[in-house]
């Protein structure tokens, strides 16, 4: 018989099962589910394409996404304080790495963004999503604690300049569509934090101004833009063809193993895997992807509409909303509603880096919104 977890029970392991969000968890493990199936719909096409072995993506897939679980489950276990120490480390270290990218990293498709490590490559920068929302957010809560102007303004202050260094690293890589997503949670977290709507909107315009000098100044996101707006104006034929997946999948799709765009585009299972589910499985199983994420999202948040300690409440802001918006990304680049993007889709898409950095945030979203008595943990 197996051993059932008591609501008394004062184990580490008791009280987590007790306080979790377990329809999160359940969300969390759809969407390990549908990345698994997406595996086995468009890795083996695209392994015969390079000619590598045939399972061998699905067979990284596999441990890439036990290996999230496991760190899903383990990061969901810490106190809030221990996901605050966690993540200034992490952003550390992140820091470092990303930095060490522009001179030791592995540059692909004229970027500089990886670093090689057995078995596969690393982007350092996946991780500075989650922890630098979470540090970003123990920087504001502090400037809320104090009594004087002047210490009120040198917490947010330093958060602003960590935010300007990932601004010139990320530039410099260039990986703009990471930077959007991390400016884009930030200037959130600012709002929360009750940032007058006038400075919002001056932030909003000044990032704005940056994406305007970036499409002069960098000739790889002047491309996608031009390409986005015009596509006479260049190669547009990875984006098309997933256009035609979804028109090809209708309502219900193909049906599994029955699509063709795995065979013609090259990263099928990576930064186009949504097209794939598109024309295999149509358009009710896309919906259903999308309500998933919607789902974590808004359950997140609605977690912590009652909370008083600002630390947890604007830490949650930023990873739920940094979740959501690689998800948006990923999907609204894939259906050329943005410019095309290299952004995994959390959990579904082929890659390493990107499953653990992800589950790294979402561990801490449901360590954050673990129900707690009087501010600890019950």
């Amino acid at each position: 018989m197996m051993p059932t977890l008591s609501r008394a029970d004062p184990s580490l392991l008791g009280r987590w099962w007790w306080t979790v969000d377990r329809w999160t968890m359940l969300a969390i493990a759809t969407l390990i589910f549908f990345g698994y199936v997406m595996m086995l719909a468009a890795s083996p096409a695209v392994a015969e394409r390079i000619h590598t072995a045939r399972d061998i993506f699905i067979l990284k897939q596999v441990i890439f996404l036990a290996a999230a679980g496991v760190v899903v489950v383990g990061v969901s276990l810490l106190s809030p304080r221990g996901v605050r120490r966690l993540a200034l480390a992490g952003c550390t270290l992140a820091l470092v790495l990303t930095a060490l990218t522009l001179v030791a990293g592995t540059e692909i498709k004229g970027a500089r963004r990886w670093i090689s490590v057995p078995g596969m490559s690393l982007q350092p920068s996946e991780f500075l999503k989650p922890c630098f929302a979470v540090v970003a957010a123990w920087l504001l809560s502090e400037g809320l604690r104090e009594t004087t102007r002047a210490k009120r303004l040198a917490w947010p202050g330093l958060a602003l300049l960590i935010a300007g260094l990932i601004g010139v690293l990320l530039k410099s890589q260039p990986d703009m569509g990471m930077l959007a997503v991390i400016i884009g949670v930030f200037i959130i977290q600012l709002f929360v934090n009750g940032l007058n709507l006038f400075l919002v909107a001056g932030l909003i315009a000044s990032a704005i101004g940056g994406a305007v000098a970036a499409y002069f100044t960098i000739s790889h996101f002047r491309s996608r833009v031009d390409r986005f707006l015009d596509p006479s104006t260049g190669d547009n034929w990875q984006v098309m063809r997933a256009q035609e997946a979804f028109g090809a999948g209708g309502l219900l799709g193909r049906g599994p193993g029955e699509g063709h765009v795995k065979d013609l585009i090259p990263d099928a299972h990576a930064d186009f895997v949504f097209a794939v589910a598109g024309e295999e499985f149509g358009l009710v199983i896309c919906g259903l992807i999308l309500l998933v994420f919607a789902f974590i999202v808004l359950r997140a948040l609605s977690r912590v509409l009652n909370d008083h300690d600002p630390f947890v409440v604007l830490a949650t802001a930023g990873l739920a909303s940094g979740f959501g918006l690689q998800a948006f990304v990923n999907m609204a680049s894939t259906l050329r509603l943005i410019p095309t993007k290299g952004m995994t889709l959390p959990f579904i898409s082929y890659g390493g880096s990107s499953a653990l950095a992800v589950a790294l945030g979402v561990g801490m979203l449901l360590a954050l919104t673990r129900r707690r008595q009087n501010g600890d943990l019950l």
